[in-house]
């Protein structure tokens, strides 16, 4: 957390926060943890669900567990229409990740099983490391809950791959986690929205590479309606 001199509340991040009329944190850290600098540090410490965020370490747990092979493998989608038009079809983790597809994810869940999770939660000291009670929910409305913080130091030694995953997994979630790419910096991360809570919450947490280093973040946003969910990328962008 924020106690050092190199980690302060800063006025510049408020601000951002302030045009967009938009009650959050952002924590933006550099990848050796030696300067970081916070809006809200209270949020920054709220554990809170992480929602669709959860779909990377879920990434590397599923293949790992071979849940599927790899990224292209295929599981066919069941018919039922369901929230977005993207998700109705057929669906590999190349194609279900950059759409959030709910449903794909949830068959990965039935293929890797709570006790699976609970294990690599531990492993990967990821949050409060909860799952349950509902295996095919517990990011989106059971007991898992995450900081800013937590995003931030988990995702640390994602980029520096301290967990015990396969290369091959690494390689796979490196590339479709890509927001987008320039000529000075690429952008890589995962949105998430947590309805089904007294706390509605939309996330972005992710990684900048850029000529001055990598640099980690996680911002968060009280976001109550799918209008709202702009905010969150363009906050983090400004920041």
């Amino acid at each position: 957390t924020c106690a050092s001199p190199s980690c302060a509340e800063d006025p510049d991040l408020a601000s951002v926060f302030d045009r967009f009329n938009a009650e959050g944190t952002i924590v933006i850290s550099s990848l050796d943890g030696q300067k970081t600098f916070v809006h809200n540090e209270v949020r920054a410490k709220m554990e809170l669900l992480p929602a669709s965020t959860f779909k990377i370490p879920n990434t590397l747990i599923a293949l790992e567990h071979g849940a599927v092979g790899n990224g292209t493998e295929i599981i066919k989608w069941d018919g039922q229409i369901r929230g977005m038009d993207v998700w109705n079809r057929d669906q590999s983790i190349e194609t279900a990740f950059p759409v959030s597809c709910v449903w794909f994810y949830q068959e990965l869940a039935k293929r890797v099983g709570l006790n699976t999770y609970q294990d690599y939660l531990q492993q990967i000291n990821y949050g409060n490391g909860k799952v349950g009670p509902e295996l095919t929910t517990f990011w989106l409305e059971g007991d898992l809950r995450i900081s800013a913080y937590q995003h931030v130091n988990f995702l640390r030694k994602l980029v520096l791959r301290q967990f015990a995953f396969k290369e091959s997994s690494y390689d796979l979630l490196k590339r479709i986690m890509v927001i987008e790419r320039a000529d000075s910096y690429t952008i890589s991360g995962k949105t998430g929205w947590a309805t089904k809570t007294d706390s509605p919450v939309g996330w972005i947490v992710g990684y900048v590479d850029a000529k001055n280093g990598t640099w980690l973040f996680a911002t968060n946003i009280v976001m109550t309606k799918i209008e709202e969910a702009p905010k969150r990328l363009q906050i983090t962008l400004e920041a």
